[in-house]
């Protein structure tokens, strides 16, 4: 079969397997179209399927066909230097005897997953012994479990920046974090979406290619997925709080700087006025005395004090 085809040829092309017994697994990392070319000659695949495995925007989607499978998935990937959630594809053909992925090597599990196939027997045993559809299964079900380190990074996150709001330095760059985090997890949310209908109508699809009833794990990646959904419900509650809490605090710290201000101005003015008459080119009581500047000194602590103590007794300050 076309098994045997691929093996010989592998070293020419940007790909790898894996066999065990009947079943081989098929790892292509970033691929092109002499790869997509090469299983479209070996391989009884629709030729839109292909196209779909270098388009770089497809949505999560199952095409059905009466030999194969040929999945679309998605799976977040952080960039450190962005800052940003970003969805990784990986485009997955099925068959009785053949497992093959098409992505683009940012998916840390599944590239791990596959070394250990190459490497470690126990792990093909493992893996293989139950057909492509439980190897496939295994594969969804790191990838899923890969998501969950990712939210508790954005937990953390929230955390620190939910310290940051209460802080009294540091509010543009407060405004800069409630940003990405409400930037990375409308992209977190962006793709799990369409992901839980593909997880969840994928097990009666694939119950032909395995030896053993999936629906019971299924179920389980299921959950795992409605839990990282409603986590990222909640996030997106905790950043809105966020936003608003802070937007708050920052009009607060302005009203009070506006009333100190405004105390301070009020305070003055009366003052300025009692200093401008006395400096008026007019005769004014005691102003030939030597003690006009006390007279003008005590006016203003007067002033000023009564002024305090009507803002103190009507609490305003």
């Amino acid at each position: 079969m076309a098994i045997r085809e691929v093996a010989a040829k592998k070293e020419q092309l940007n790909l790898e397997s894996v066999t065990w017994n009947d079943l081989t697994w098929i790892n292509i990392e970033r691929p092109t179209e002499r790869e997509t070319e090469y299983l479209a000659q070996h391989f009884p695949f629709h030729p839109l399927d292909l196209d779909d495995c270098l388009s770089r925007v497809q949505r999560p989607k199952i095409d059905e066909y009466k030999d194969y499978l040929f999945l679309v998935l998605h799976f977040p990937v952080f960039n450190k230097e962005t800052r940003a959630t970003t969805p990784s594809q990986v485009s997955v053909f099925i068959g009785d005897d053949y497992l093959i992925t098409l992505h683009k090597g940012e998916l840390k599990p599944l590239v791990k997953l596959f070394k250990e196939c190459q490497l470690e027997e126990d792990a093909r045993e493992e893996y293989f012994s139950q057909g492509s559809g439980y190897l496939l299964y295994r594969i969804i079900d790191r990838l899923v479990d890969y998501c969950l380190p990712m939210l508790n990074r954005i937990s953390d996150n929230i955390e620190q920046t939910e310290d940051n709001v209460f802080a009294s330095k540091g509010i543009p760059r407060t405004i800069e974090d409630i940003s990405i985090l409400r930037r990375d997890v409308i992209s977190f949310r962006r793709i799990i979406w369409p992901m839980r209908a593909v997880i969840a109508s994928l097990e009666p699809k694939i119950r032909r290619f395995t030896k053993m009833d999936l629906s019971v794990y299924f179920g389980d990646t299921v959950d795992h997925v409605d839990k990282i959904w409603d986590a990222l419900d909640e996030y997106k509650e905790i950043i809105e709080g966020l936003n608003d809490t802070h937007d708050s605090l920052a009009t607060n710290r302005t009203n009070e700087v506006m009333r100190m201000l405004t105390i301070i101005a009020t305070i003055l003015l009366p003052l300025t006025v009692v200093a401008s008459i006395y400096g008026m080119n007019i005769p004014l009581p005691f102003q030939e005395s030597h003690y006009s500047f006390v007279v003008v000194f005590f006016t203003w602590v007067i002033v000023a004090g009564g002024m305090l103590y009507f803002f103190r007794r009507h609490r305003w300050i």
